[in-house]
């Protein structure tokens, strides 16, 4: 028997705006209000707002937090400063990766982990598992936290009407306690799209509050409601990954090309470090697929699982695929064969239905913004 949808503090509000609701991750999300290219360009140009409330937010606090989590994630956390956040992610331990988290460290001894909507009770279930022996607590603050994003070269200027905290000093990747339009939040310049941002987790009880001050502080600066499907299109431009497409536990972080994130000088054992130091000699002997870019000589559009092709023999595969409206032309990003995957690489295609369509191979990301 299948579950109704969860809610987020939102739901009503997108309905009043005209939202079209989707059902993603077993959340009901605004897919788009009007025009996802509109809802694009405007975070590429001036400003969006999201409700990001389906992410899932767990605390772990105690004296070895900052130990335990270094030894259940891959990263070294316990080098993260207070207030600072840092990407990571947490694997099996045959390395396949779980799912791409942030970890901001909020005290002393306490951290915040966000996890991915549809994998936050796995993420869960395998923090709980793998505390025993650490002094430490897992908990689940899923319900605890609304978060909304305000993406844009023209959040800074939002922000700043809205809460007097030091916004300037704020750095990418870090946050701190304030109060935005009168609500309590924790501020966050993160994001998922490419652009200078903020995201702002409160209580759910002020979402609706918040949501509507940021509309109207927003509203000079051209800020409009944005929904999941321009967000797809706004990080892909932005080269960034997707848990389930560019992301899976049959991919090590190595396979992905994000091998960076695995930081094996850190103090003691960590969960996968035996598969993880075989992925990255393996990696540096035999390298794997690479994740490229490919840009459409025409206008079909790739989708994910597409075959990618050269001298009529499959050489990869598209993990995620769309129009981009920076650009102009559909885009893609795919694992490809190490002899195909250098820029510029000739005779590339995606078979498309049965048709090879010519796309050239580019260096991720797509679009990078102007600092």
């Amino acid at each position: 028997m299948s579950t109704a949808p969860r809610l987020t503090a939102l739901d009503a509000l997108h309905r009043s705006l005209g939202a079209t609701m989707t059902d993603f991750a077993g959340w009901d999300m605004p897919l788009r209000y009007a025009s996802e290219r509109d809802e694009h360009n405007a975070v590429r140009t001036r400003a969006g707002l999201f409700d990001l409330s389906h992410m899932g937010e767990i605390t772990v606090t105690g004296p070895e937090a900052a130990a335990f989590l270094s030894y259940a994630l891959v990263g070294n956390i316990a080098t993260v400063g207070n207030g600072r956040a840092r990407y990571t992610m947490i694997v099996q331990e045959d390395g396949g990766i779980v799912d791409d988290l942030i970890v901001y460290r909020l005290g002393d001894t306490e951290y915040m982990v966000v996890a991915n909507a549809g994998n936050a009770q796995i993420v869960l279930d395998a923090l709980t598992a793998r505390v025993g022996g650490f002094d430490a607590e897992v908990r689940d603050d899923r319900d605890a936290y609304a978060l909304l994003a305000v993406q844009g070269p023209e959040s800074p200027a939002i922000m700043k009407a809205v809460t007097d905290a030091g916004l300037d000093g704020l750095k990418y990747y870090a946050g701190l306690p304030g109060t935005v339009a009168g609500v309590p939040a924790l501020i966050a310049r993160t994001g998922y799209t490419g652009e200078d941002g903020f995201e702002l987790f409160v209580a759910p009880e002020h979402a609706e509050q918040l949501w509507r001050a940021l509309t109207e502080a927003g509203a000079p600066h051209g800020l409009i409601p944005c929904g999941l499907s321009c967000r797809d299109t706004l990080r892909l431009e932005a080269g960034m990954p997707l848990y389930g497409h560019e992301l899976t536990t049959a991919l090590t972080p190595f396979d992905a090309g994000l091998g960076r994130v695995v930081k094996f000088e850190k103090e003691g054992d960590f969960v996968g470090r035996e598969a993880l130091t075989a992925a990255a000699e393996r990696a540096e002997s035999a390298p794997p697929r690479k994740l490229v870019g490919l840009i459409a000589e025409g206008r079909r559009v790739p989708r994910a699982g597409f075959p990618v092709v050269a001298d009529g023999k499959v050489i990869g595969e598209v993990t995620s695929g769309a129009p981009s409206p920076t650009l102009g032309k559909p885009i893609a990003m795919a694992y490809v064969d190490a002899a195909f995957a250098a820029p510029g690489t000739e005779g590339v295609g995606v078979d498309i239905r049965g048709t090879h369509e010519p796309y050239e191979v580019v260096a991720l990301p797509f679009y990078k913004r102007q600092k």
